[in-house]
């Protein structure tokens, strides 16, 4: 069973920043994808961004040129670098993992950021 712990959420300003971190129990052997979803008020959840194992990386259209995802394989830790935000990135976040081998997909329990005007 695949565990995501996720931290790094808060509460910040318009044009502040926050970095969230996503700590999988498995290793990258096992990983097809990583990424990050949100789910604002009254919407669905939604692509954040994704990189496969070949490092193609997929970036939501909202966040482009704002938001960067890093990894640290060692630590089988991803992050998202989240700048200049807006009161329209206020959601829960999500980590996720497509497991390689049993093509599942794995949540994290979500974190809230929340962003004033």
């Amino acid at each position: 069973q695949v565990q995501l712990a996720e931290s790094g959420g808060g509460l910040v300003q318009t044009g502040g920043s926050l970095r969230l971190s996503c700590v999988s129990s498995v290793s990258a052997f096992s990983i097809k994808e990583v990424g990050w979803y949100r789910q604002r008020p009254g919407y669905e959840r939604e692509l954040v961004v994704t990189i496969n194992n070949d490092g193609a990386t997929n970036y939501g259209d909202s966040v482009k040129g704002r938001f960067t995802l890093s990894g640290d394989n060692a630590k089988n830790t991803w992050y998202l670098q989240m700048n200049n935000l807006t009161p329209e990135d206020t959601a829960v976040y999500y980590c996720y993992l497509h497991d390689r081998w049993s093509s599942i997909d794995y949540w994290g329990q979500g974190t809230q950021v929340t962003v004033s005007s």
